[in-house]
């Protein structure tokens, strides 16, 4: 039996128990990851899993059931669960859940790699791991970590309504750390970014970030950390680096911005948005430079994909352009609850999952300027980047942001080095503060694979297009 017939055979079953739509996903994920602490191998995990999730339709209640058995009986036992939940859940009647119509698609997707990070072998991937932590060691770094990881996973997808999608998707990245422990506290330095560098790529990402070249110099920035100034308090010109920006836009924008949460719909564990349907095309979100758009076809993007969960096909979309809010990430039944001729934007994180609105590709689109420019342009400011904490409330509104470091800008200079830099502010007066933005050669797709949402939770993998921006008035230095 294949793993259309599967399929095929749980969104049947779910329509002869009375569901008036179904669709089913078939998925199969292999994953790989190593992790290296002070020029030593410390872990290695190896897994693959598979099965089916169905979802259906009865009324405005949705159902759903998962089975790790794609053999007709069990597709078809999966099926008839899901609707019989589906209809106990339409016993409590709720708002009509119709689903934005979308063109019937059968079709393959699958993102094209240069090197296959599964078939890298396991001593070269070791040897490179063990080699940063030691370099990070032999400079200074009390505690040096290096790890990778690698996803690979295929899906087909069969709908009630003729929907026929496979898809293969090929995701890896790595990154290293090194701490430095003094008499008092500690200090990190991380590379590419917190969690490192991710992206729909092969193993030519691993080694486009360089972790070799870089492990010297981050090892002995967290040493210098140590004995560096503290950040001083007060209201100042604010610039941030790329990565901290991607992190500033998945937080303040990218969780505002889905539209479950507007709804409500996802209030418990994720919270809810202060961004309010009825102002959708009038309310300012940030200064005139800022446009963000929500775009899962940028190539080598994390959250890139052909088709959402949905069996929607991929396309960019406006979230704020020029600094006015625009858009929402949504599904087909958000879509039409919302009134919104969109979605596009719903996937799970494994076949036992159900589908929920996630981040695609959410990113701030370049301006004309550069990180050079911002300095040169700030008489007094601090420049901040690579996140080190975050804290911001439900609604995705007030926010607090800690930095793994700083440094002085005075007079169009980079001085100093600060230590424990942070800074606050509340989401629409922050970014209508941006006053400078980076240009297109500093737009990097920034990957962050380790996005939370949900009960039970699932792990999303996010994209976040960004560039350096200066922000003027915000206040930085803040540590209660």
């Amino acid at each position: 039996m294949t793993e259309f017939d599967a399929a095929g055979a749980a969104v049947q079953a779910a329509l002869d128990a009375g569901a008036r739509y179904a669709d089913a996903r078939v998925m199969s994920r292999r994953y790989e990851g190593m992790s290296a602490r002070n020029g030593e191998v410390e872990d290695l995990t190896q897994s693959e899993e598979s099965g089916l999730g169905v979802r259906a339709l009865v009324g405005s209640s949705w159902g759903f059931a998962a089975v790790p058995d794609l053999t007709d009986a069990a597709a078809r036992d999966a099926g008839a669960r899901a609707a019989a939940i589906a209809k106990a859940s339409a016993l409590v009647p709720g708002p009509a859940a119709d689903l934005l119509p979308v063109d019937v698609r059968t079709g393959s997707w699958g993102n094209p790699v240069q090197i296959d990070a599964l078939s890298v072998p396991l001593s070269d991937k070791g040897d490179l791991l063990v080699a940063v932590t030691s370099t990070m060691r032999e400079h200074g770094a009390d505690i040096a970590l290096a790890s990778y990881e690698i996803w690979d996973t295929r899906k087909w997808f069969v709908s009630s309504e003729g929907h026929r999608i496979d898809q293969h998707l090929r995701e890896c990245g790595a990154g290293m750390n090194s701490t430095a422990i003094g008499e008092h506290e500690t200090q990190r330095r991380s590379y590419p970014g917190i969690r490192g560098q991710f992206g729909t790529s092969g193993w030519e990402l691993v080694e486009q970030i360089d972790l070799p070249g870089n492990a010297a110099r981050i090892a002995e920035e967290s040493r210098a950390l140590l004995t560096a100034p503290q950040c001083p308090a007060g209201e100042t010109t604010l610039i941030l680096g790329g990565e901290q920006m991607a992190l500033q836009i998945h937080e303040s924008v990218g969780h505002a911005v889905e539209l479950d949460r507007i709804l409500g719909w996802e209030a418990a564990f994720a919270g809810t948005s202060w961004l309010d349907l009825s102002r959708l095309g009038s309310l300012r979100f940030g200064s005139e430079l800022m446009t963000i758009t929500a775009d899962p076809t940028l190539p080598g993007a994390l959250g890139s994909f052909g088709y959402d969960d949905e069996g929607t096909p991929a396309a960019p979309h406006d979230i704020v352009r020029d600094g006015v809010w625009t858009g929402v990430l949504a599904g087909r039944d958000s879509a039409t609850v919302a009134g919104l001729p969109y979605a596009g934007a719903v996937r799970a994180d494994g076949y036992a999952r159900l589908p929920m609105v996630r981040m695609t590709n959410v990113g701030l689109l370049p301006g004309t300027d550069s990180l050079e420019d911002m300095i040169a342009a700030t008489d007094e400011g601090v420049y901040m980047d690579t996140n080190r904490s975050w804290s911001i409330d439900d609604r995705r509104l007030n926010f607090q942001f800690g930095c793994e470091i700083g440094w002085e800008v005075t007079r169009g200079r980079r001085g100093r080095m600060l230590r424990n830099p942070t800074y606050t502010g509340i989401s629409p007066r922050f970014w209508g503060a941006m006053d400078m933005l980076g240009n297109p050669a500093e737009w990097v797709f920034w990957g962050t694979p380790n996005c939370g949402k949900g009960q039970p939770g699932q792990i999303g993998h996010t994209g976040h297009p960004s560039v350096p921006a200066r922000f003027t008035g915000v206040r930085v230095g803040v540590t209660g």
